[in-house]
């Protein structure tokens, strides 16, 4: 419990360093970044947490990482957050909800280990698991599958993008099963479906 009270301490008396990025310099933040993620290692090394910026105020976000086996630990410290003016604090990575910039293909790609994907260019299809039929799973296909198959860090950089496009509680409790192939020339003759309307699809179901 002293573990949950000095991160929100912590968090409380600094708050204003991350709520003004821009306005910190990178190595003042970088000393307390540290120190923030220090004290939610001290709770759970496997936690982590993501801050977003906005105009009216900023994002706190605490995640398991897609871990089903670490949620109640973020719904116990979440249990605790403490209410900061301007400061929205949220448990899990939560789905995205503005698919235009996808549709558009104006998103920006995350890069991880030198893999660069873009959601906007990744497609999928279901496809079934031997024995159990009531569990869904899926080939996601994506560019430069040939270039970063060999890297080790492929299959997390796809898990990133689903765990923020889907939200990391559908991530992991919808889908049982990733595979990862590389986009055929004839996508669209073999009707494959845009990454960003999974969502819409795994409500389907």
């Amino acid at each position: 419990m002293n573990q949950i009270t000095n991160f929100w301490n912590y968090f409380k008396q600094n708050n204003f360093v991350f709520l003004l990025l821009n306005e910190i310099s990178n190595d003042e933040l970088k000393i307390h970044f540290d120190k923030l993620i220090a004290l939610l290692h001290k709770y759970n090394k496997d936690l982590d947490l993501i801050i977003k910026n906005k105009s009216n105020g900023a994002e706190l976000i605490i995640t398991a990482s897609g871990n089903p086996y670490l949620f109640k630990e973020v719904e116990l410290i979440l249990h605790y957050a403490p209410v900061v003016e301007r400061w929205k604090i949220i448990p899990f990575l939560q789905p995205e909800t503005n698919l235009s910039k996808y549709q558009q293909g104006i998103d920006k790609p995350i890069e991880n280990y030198g893999i660069s994907l873009k959601i906007s260019e990744m497609y999928f299809e279901p496809i079934k698991i031997k024995n159990k039929p009531l569990e869904i799973g899926i080939r996601v296909y994506i560019k430069n599958h040939i270039v970063y198959k060999e890297n080790p860090r492929l299959r997390e950089t796809v898990y990133i993008h689903l765990e923020h496009l889907l939200g990391e509680k559908s991530f992991a409790n919808d889908i049982s099963l990733i595979d990862i192939a590389q986009t055929p020339c004839d996508y669209n003759e073999l009707k494959l479906m845009e990454l960003y309307n999974l969502a819409v699809y795994l409500k389907s179901l």
